[in-house]
């Protein structure tokens, strides 16, 4: 899968310690940002006092911006007021 996708993005190495090496990196990094999203939906629950954990977009999408990364929906897809255009 790693190398598929370095692949299409142009990246070319004949050395498979490389994509391992993304792959490992990629690997830690959707860890860390699960990690955190559960974090974050443990407080949240805290506060509501809830015992059950049900991981949500919110919860993710709180978490990546910790890391830089914009997680929201489209404005054509967030479920606005205004009409779909045909």
């Amino acid at each position: 899968v790693t190398d598929y996708y370095l692949r299409k993005t142009g990246f070319q190495s004949s050395d498979p310690r490389v994509t391992r090496l993304v792959s490992l990196a990629a690997q830690k990094f959707i860890a860390d940002v699960a990690h955190d999203a559960m974090q974050q939906n443990k407080v949240r629950n805290q506060r509501r006092k809830q015992g059950k954990v049900v991981l949500n977009s919110q919860d993710l999408a709180a978490s990546l911006r910790q890391y830089g990364i914009n997680a929201t929906k489209p404005e054509d897809l967030a479920g606005g007021s205004e009409t779909p255009k045909p």
